[in-house]
C-alpha cells in the first residue's frame, strides 16, 4: 500500500497486548469488560438523565453530556479491538485501520480538551456574570463552541495522524501496545521521524495551551469573584460547582502531559501502555461519578426519576 511520495510495504501491525501470559487473558478480559460496560453504562445515563430532566436543561449540562458522548466514542475507539483481540488471539490490524483508530483516539481527546475550557468559560460567566449569564451562555454560543470543538480536535488529529502515518514502514510490524498509539507506532518507522515529532509536539502544546489557557484565565476571574463574597456559605457554594470540573481538568490534562508531552524512549513502552490505560479508559469511567457524586441537581433529577418509576411499577401492580 503506498502513502504520499514514499513507499510503504507495512499492509498490517501486531498488537502485542497488555500480556502474553495465557493465564492473565481471561482475567483482564473480564476485567476491561467490566471497566468498558460501567463506562458506557453511567455515560449513557447521565445523558439520558440530562435529557429527560428539564431543570438540566442548561448550558453547564448541555457540555457535559457532550463529554460524556465524547468520552464514550473515546474508549470505544480502542477497548473494543483489545478486547476482540484478547478472546480472538486476532492480534493484526491493518495499516488503514490503525490511522483511523488513533484518528478517531486522537481526535476525541482533542475535542474533550476543547470541551473542558468552554465548561469553563461557562463557569466563569455563571459566577462572575450571573445577571448577564443566558446573554453570555446563549444556545447558540453553546452550539457554536461545541462545533468548534470537534473542528478543532479532529483537525488537530488528523495533521498528527498524517504526519505518522506518511512515513515508511518497511520493518518490524509489532507495536508494543494494545492500540495503535503514537509513540509506539513511530518506533517502528524506517525513516527519520524527527520533523513528525516537532510537529506532533507543537500540535499539542497548541492545543494544550489554547485550552489551558482558557480554562486558567476563567478561573482566575472565578477565584477573585469568588474571594469578594463576604458570607463564608455562599463562598463554599460557588465553589462546590467548580470542584467536579477542576478534578477532571486535573485528571485529564495531569495524564496528558505525562503521556505526550516527553521524548520518546523505547525502554519505557510497557510502562506506558498500562499507564495509557488510565487516560484511555478509567478517567472516561470516572467523569460521570465526578460530575454527580457532589452535584445537588444531578442527585435530585435521579431521586426524581427513581421515584417516577416507584409510582409507575405500583401503578402497573394496582392497575
Amino acid at each position: 500500500m503506498a502513502i504520499g511520495k514514499n513507499h510503504t510495504s507495512m499492509t498490517k501491525f501486531i498488537l502485542l497486548g497488555l500480556s502474553d501470559q495465557p493465564q492473565m487473558k481471561m482475567f483482564l478480559f473480564v476485567l476491561f469488560l467490566c471497566f468498558y460496560l460501567l463506562t458506557l453504562t453511567w455515560n449513557l445515563s447521565l445523558i439520558v438523565l440530562i435529557r429527560l430532566d428539564s431543570h438540566l436543561h442548561t448550558p453547564m449540562y448541555f457540555f457535559l453530556s457532550n463529554l460524556s458522548f465524547v468520552d464514550i466514542c473515546y474508549v470505544s475507539s480502542t477497548i473494543p479491538n483489545m478486547l476482540f483481540n484478547i478472546i480472538t488471539e486476532q492480534k493484526t490490524i491493518s495499516f488503514i485501520g490503525c490511522a483511523i483508530q488513533y484518528f478517531v483516539f486522537c481526535g476525541m481527546g482533542l475535542t474533550e480538551c476543547f470541551l473542558l475550557s468552554a465548561m469553563a468559560y461557562d463557569r466563569y460567566a455563571a459566577i462572575c456574570k450571573p445577571l448577564l449569564y443566558t446573554t453570555l451562555i446563549s444556545h447558540t454560543l453553546c452550539l457554536k463552541m461545541l462545533f468548534g470543538a470537534y473542528v478543532g480536535g479532529f483537525l488537530s488529529s488528523f495533521i498528527e495522524t498524517f504526519s505518522v502515518y506518511y512515513h515508511d514502514f518497511c520493518g518490524p510490524n509489532r507495536i508494543n501496545h494494545y492500540f495503535c498509539d503514537l509513540h509506539p507506532v513511530l518506533i517502528l518507522s524506517c525513516s527519520d521521524t524527527f520533523i513528525s515529532q516537532v510537529m506532533n509536539f507543537l500540535v499539542d502544546v497548541v492545543v494544550g495551551m489554547i485550552s489551558a489557557l482558557v480554562i486558567l484565565i476563567s478561573y482566575g476571574f472565578i477565584v477573585t469573584a469568588v474571594l469578594k463574597i463576604k458570607s463564608a456559605d455562599s463562598r463554599s457554594k460557588a465553589f462546590s460547582t467548580c470542584t467536579s470540573h477542576l478534578t477532571a481538568v486535573t485528571l485529564f490534562y495531569g495524564s496528558g502531559l505525562f503521556m505526550y508531552m516527553r521524548p520518546n524512549s523505547t525502554a519505557s513502552l510497557n510502562r506506558d501502555k498500562v499507564a495509557s490505560l488510565f487516560y484511555a479508559l478509567i478517567i472516561p469511567m470516572m467523569n460521570p461519578l465526578i460530575y454527580s457524586l457532589r452535584n445537588k441537581e444531578i442527585k435530585n433529577a435521579i431521586r426524581k426519576m427513581m421515584a417516577r418509576d416507584h409510582m409507575l411499577s405500583h401503578g402497573r401492580l394496582f392497575f
